[in-house]
């Protein structure tokens, strides 16, 4: 079973990296429903494999959706889904901004559990600063579903948008080490 899990969980971060290229040429040669399948059942997989409830609620929440597209037969509605994703993802680190600890500042007390004070306001602000990415990221690949930019929507959601991902985090790293000189 855990190699199981690992397995759906591998192919869940493969199919969403690889997402705007899977939708974008896997319509074309084998049709909306062919895909809508495939993302729907390894959802439901991940649902039913996870052991944390959020996950397992917000996979059901993302196969029920998968299956409703596919139901629907709509090629548009597909192109969606890196939006839905940047909203997850700006759900989760927003709302954390209002609990205790920061997405940054769980991941930061991993390496330095007795991260102090200027460590959790510097992990609150980069938080922010990933909140402010989800949203241009939403406005952004809105834009080009909305103007029907499909070349530019696959180029952008399959390329540009995690080398500025990428972009970010190196940078924050850099700031973090050369012009801050902490490790965190």
């Amino acid at each position: 079973m855990p190699r199981l899990q690992f397995f759906i969980n591998l192919t869940l971060v493969l199919v969403t990296f690889l997402y705007p290229f899977i939708w974008y040429f896997g319509q074309i040669y084998f049709g909306v429903t062919a895909v809508t399948i495939l993302m729907a059942c390894i959802w439901l997989l991940r649902a039913l494999l996870s052991k944390q409830k959020l996950q397992k609620i917000m996979s059901f929440v993302l196969a029920f959706l998968f299956m409703l597209l596919c139901w629907i037969h709509s090629a548009k509605f597909m192109y969606w889904y890196p939006v839905m994703v940047s909203i997850l993802l700006l759900l989760i680190f927003g709302a954390s901004l209002f609990s205790k600890q920061s997405v940054i500042e769980r991941l930061a007390r991993l390496q330095h559990p007795d991260l102090p004070e200027s460590g959790v306001r510097y992990t609150r602000c980069v938080t922010q600063i990933w909140c402010g990415f989800f949203i241009v990221n939403i406005l952004i690949i809105s834009a080009l579903i909305l103007g029907a930019y499909w070349q530019a929507w696959a180029i952008y959601t399959g390329v540009i948008s995690y080398m500025l991902m990428g972009m970010l985090l190196s940078g924050e790293f850099l700031y973090r080490r050369l012009i801050l000189k902490i490790s965190i």
